[in-house]
């Protein structure tokens, strides 16, 4: 047990210095800091006039009232922060890595190489805009529907979004180690993006068979749509333990094929 919390504390430092070099690197070139920061925050703007869409025609959407949906995109902004800042450049820049031969700098390294392939960088100007902005939304939303802020409320909605981040971080490295056996990915980034982009709406607005399979099969309904719900009491106990389990599963099955992906790399200098 505790060789096990010493490994946890030495990752857990280690990714504090990635951020730290993470912003430090974006404040040599802020221009490009300036520009994403900007680039996200017309983006922002854009979910802001979706969201007033509901407020606009006064109808509910499959249940959701015009107050439940803000709270609903706000939570969706947060995700978008939390997964373009956290993970996005670099389960994009993988296949680039294993094409070029750079992953072979990496392996040397006397840390785990998943670890720092996944979660070197941080991409600083995508997550503040949509984290403050989605964080305000989202609160905006849930203060308008009147719904108890308790410690039991509160905890489980971060605890929620925390596993949407878990979930999020498997769904989307998943297509990305497509690179270890293929020569060109250019399809599957779009395919990510066009799989997140599925929670732009609530997952109630889908056919019944496509919200099991985005909850059950790729849990892509996870990341955005359980925060919500749990706060405003549409989840049961089955779905709550399946939003608890469902990311556990899903990094034990990416650890799995990133270990046999491993065992069939064969460097690019070779």
């Amino acid at each position: 047990m505790n060789k096990l919390l010493r490994i946890c504390i030495r990752y857990v430092r280690l990714y504090g210095r990635f951020v730290k070099f993470s912003v430090i690197s974006q404040m040599e070139y802020r221009i490009n800091f300036i520009t994403a920061f900007l680039v996200e925050t017309a983006y922002l703007l854009i979910k802001l006039l979706y969201a007033s869409v509901p407020y606009r025609t006064g109808t509910d959407i499959n249940g959701w009232s015009p107050d439940a949906v803000l709270m609903y995109i706000g939570v969706f902004t947060i995700m978008s922060g939390l997964y373009s800042g956290l993970f996005y450049s670099n389960f994009t820049g993988l296949p680039a890595k294993i094409r070029t031969g750079s992953l072979d700098v990496l392996m040397t390294q006397p840390i785990s190489l998943q670890f720092i392939v996944t979660l070197r960088q941080f991409d600083l100007g995508y997550t503040i805009p949509n984290v403050v902005g989605g964080g305000i939304m989202a609160g905006i939303g849930w203060h308008r529907l009147q719904l108890p802020f308790t410690w039991e409320t509160a905890g489980g909605f971060v605890l929620l979004l925390a596993t949407g981040v878990l979930t999020a971080y498997s769904v989307f490295l998943l297509p990305q180690m497509l690179g270890f056996w293929t020569i060109r990915t250019n399809g599957v980034t779009e395919l990510s993006n066009g799989i997140f982009e599925m929670n732009y709406v609530p997952m109630s607005v889908y056919s019944n068979l496509i919200q099991r399979i985005g909850t059950f099969v790729l849990p892509v309904f996870v990341i955005c749509n359980f925060p919500p719900m749990f706060v405003l009491g549409m989840m049961n106990s089955s779905m709550l333990l399946w939003a608890l389990l469902a990311p556990f599963w899903l990094l034990l099955l990416v650890r799995l094929i990133w270990q046999l992906a491993l065992r069939g790399y064969t460097s690019a200098s070779q």
